[in-house]
């Protein structure tokens, strides 16, 4: 079991390798969720700003959730709040727009694909002269 100190609050908690909050924070933190998605799903034409003004939830949070996909803007409510941080394409939720999603796919199993074949061609190039001294 790991302890470490939660980044909210700094108490020390059980870490469970996924949540980086105590529990009491991670509870605070879903009841400001779900107030913003309550609030945007019975306004769904309000903007961040209001939104934030509204629920208490500072605009900083609400644009994390949007990142981490956990909330997702309309095409016809996207004030272009969220841009692609590759390309920077306006995008609805995440961090990246499908295209670049796919193009930094391509590119991980391309360098995956090329250090296994570094790894297996070293392999091959080793000396073996231990049975030379055994004799």
């Amino acid at each position: 079991m790991n302890i470490k100190n939660c980044s909210k609050c700094g108490k020390i908690f059980a870490y469970d390798g996924i949540n980086k909050l105590c529990p009491k924070c991670r509870k605070e933190e879903e009841e400001e969720f779900s107030r913003v998605k309550e609030y945007i799903y019975n306004n769904p034409g309000a903007n961040i700003q209001l939104v934030s003004e509204e629920t208490g939830v500072p605009v900083k949070k609400i644009l994390r959730y949007l990142r981490e996909g956990r909330l997702e803007l309309k095409d016809e409510y996207n004030n272009l709040i969220l841009a692609c941080e590759r390309c920077g394409k306006p995008i609805k939720t995440g961090r990246f727009c499908d295209k670049c999603v796919v193009e930094l796919q391509r590119e991980l199993k391309g360098a995956v694909a090329k250090n296994e074949s570094i790894r297996k061609n070293k392999e091959k190039d080793k000396m073996y002269i231990a049975e030379r001294y055994k004799k």
